[in-house]
């Protein structure tokens, strides 16, 4: 896959932008950026679309711009000699991909159906825009199409918020999901980017959502069963053994040994833990690769942070 699909994939969200004045593209992109998603589509539904990808180029080279809506291959070609990233359409254009494809550009061509889908893969293509989403069937019909399509990811766009936003993302196939709702024209138009910035954060948040999971305790191992024992008491919940440590209900997990943090561990559920990683490390985090744990899908279920916060190791995991 190519590293700018990679790149968004970490992400995990990608704004759909509509631009009536490219004076505010360089400020909305820093907005987006602080709140978490250093990424934005550009559409080319507006005359300034152009325009606006430049500016965000020029004044922000490592934003990960691209450019939606592009119906023609004289589209394309503005919008890559402006300095967009990748390109996005509303539809399935096979002139589009293969102008793309013989310039190694990334390119999302909007499919809604099997055929579709099908022939993105004869083409080569390592994903699709799943558009419009929810009127095409939304999550069941994604989970249909997987069967057939395993390979593929998808970016579903269209009818997507915070409120369903959850649900795609679960899926496997999904790489990002793209939508209005993080930068709307009312905050555009009004140059409301401590608004637009808050949406971000926001977004972020749903996408990630972060949660306290439980709270370990380093323990002598001969006094471990006890200490399990008391907080049964105290707590009601069963105390169920596992080879390293035990965990009263959900809550407490009581170790074995002198494990990790003076003062013990806090775990951190996440949705995702690549998202998470990739945020965090945004904030300044250093995370200690050699804790990472995948699944058979290469997926980070489990990864500490590197340095105590205080006293407590904290770990990331998937919940």
């Amino acid at each position: 896959m190519h590293a700018v699909l990679q790149s968004l994939g970490a992400i995990g969200l990608i704004p759909v932008i509509k631009l009536s004045d490219p004076a505010g593209a360089v400020p909305l992109m820093r907005a987006l950026t602080a709140g978490g998603i250093p990424t934005a589509e550009i559409t080319f539904r507006t005359e300034g679309a152009e325009r606006a990808i430049a500016a965000i180029c020029q004044a922000m080279p490592d934003a990960l711009v691209g450019a939606g809506t592009v119906v023609t291959t004289e589209q394309a070609q503005r919008a890559v000699e402006a300095g967009a990233k990748y390109i996005v359409s509303p539809g399935f254009d096979r002139e589009i991909i293969e102008w793309c494809a013989a310039r190694n550009i990334p390119m999302l061509p909007g499919c809604s159906t099997a055929s579709e889908m099908e022939q993105a893969v004869k083409l080569g293509l390592a994903a699709v825009k799943f558009f419009p989403a929810e009127a095409a069937g939304g999550v069941n019909m994604l989970k249909a199409l997987s069967g057939p399509f395993p390979g593929l990811r998808v970016v579903p766009t269209g009818g997507i918020g915070p409120g369903n936003l959850g649900g795609y993302l679960a899926l496997p196939q999904v790489l990002a999901c793209g939508g209005s709702w993080m930068a709307p024209d009312a905050l555009i138009d009004a140059g409301d980017w401590a608004g637009v910035e808050a949406l971000a954060q926001a977004a972020v948040r749903t996408m990630l959502d972060l949660k306290l999971a439980h709270v370990g305790i380093n323990c002598p191992a001969e006094q471990a069963a006890d200490t399990a024992r008391r907080f049964s008491a105290l707590l009601g919940l069963p105390a169920d053994e596992i080879p390293v440590s035990y965990f009263v209900g959900e809550g407490v997990e009581v170790m074995k040994s002198m494990g990790r943090g003076t003062m013990g561990h806090l775990a951190i559920s996440t949705a995702d833990v690549d998202r998470a990683e990739r945020y965090l490390a945004a904030k300044g985090f250093v995370f200690d690769g050699s804790s990472r744990k995948v699944d058979s899908l290469g997926r980070t279920t489990f990864l500490y942070i590197k340095d105590e916060i205080g006293g407590f190791a904290v770990h990331l995991v998937r919940s």
